[in-house]
């Protein structure tokens, strides 16, 4: 199976989302977070660094509890950056 490359904003979104975990590891170590959440530090590795952009949602799930976020604030900080749109022309 090949897998479709990732547009530029999904891109981001997976920097985004790597720059929120390190913030929130808050001086903790890459091991125990990764323990605590279930996943190889290897792969927590990844998402931080944005090479793995599209981390499956249970380990979302898991590093969000083990880092004490909410899924919604992940959520949001994470969205794509919406475009703004033009006004309707009458």
């Amino acid at each position: 199976m090949v897998r479709t490359p990732l547009t530029p904003e999904e891109r981001e979104r997976g920097e985004r989302l790597g720059r929120l975990l390190r913030e929130a590891r808050d001086g903790r170590s890459m091991a125990e977070i990764a323990a605590g959440a279930g996943i190889s530090a290897e792969t927590l590795r990844k998402i931080e660094t944005g090479r793995a952009p599209t981390p499956a949602f249970f380990t979302i799930a898991a590093l969000a509890r083990t880092l004490g976020l909410s899924m919604d604030e992940l959520a949001g900080r994470c969205a794509p950056v919406e475009a703004a749109t033009p006004a309707a022309v009458a």
